[in-house]
């Protein structure tokens, strides 16, 4: 009942920027939380940052003051604008939903950061 198709990573050197996308294909998705995570090799998937309804946000304390999310309705798209990108910040990024009791996640996209 519901998709999740990341795209928009890619390879940035220390200090760039990047966009992602997560477009969510439902009738529902003004009401569904919408959340960025993250995962690099051999280590767990991190929570990044979360949208609710309401447009309300919440980082991870390692993204603060360098990633916004931000969602546009009429596309059914939540965005992770990513900015002064660190080495660290290299991972799959997934788009995670959760919707009637059931997980939804996207493929991940691949963001590399590195000089």
């Amino acid at each position: 009942q519901v998709q999740l198709v990341e795209s928009g990573g890619g390879l940035v050197q220390p200090g760039g920027s990047l966009t992602l996308s997560c477009v969510v294909s439902t009738r529902n998705f003004h009401m569904l939380i919408v959340t960025w995570f993250r995962q690099a090799p051999g280590e767990q998937r991190d929570l990044v940052a979360t949208i609710l309804p309401p447009g309300t946000t919440e980082y991870a304390d390692s993204v603060k003051g360098r990633f916004t999310i931000s969602k546009d309705n009429a596309k059914n798209t939540v965005y992770l604008q990513m900015n002064n990108l660190k080495p660290e910040d290299t991972a799959i990024y997934y788009c995670y939903s959760r919707f009637l009791g059931n997980d939804y996640w996207g493929q991940g996209t691949q963001v590399t950061v590195s000089s």
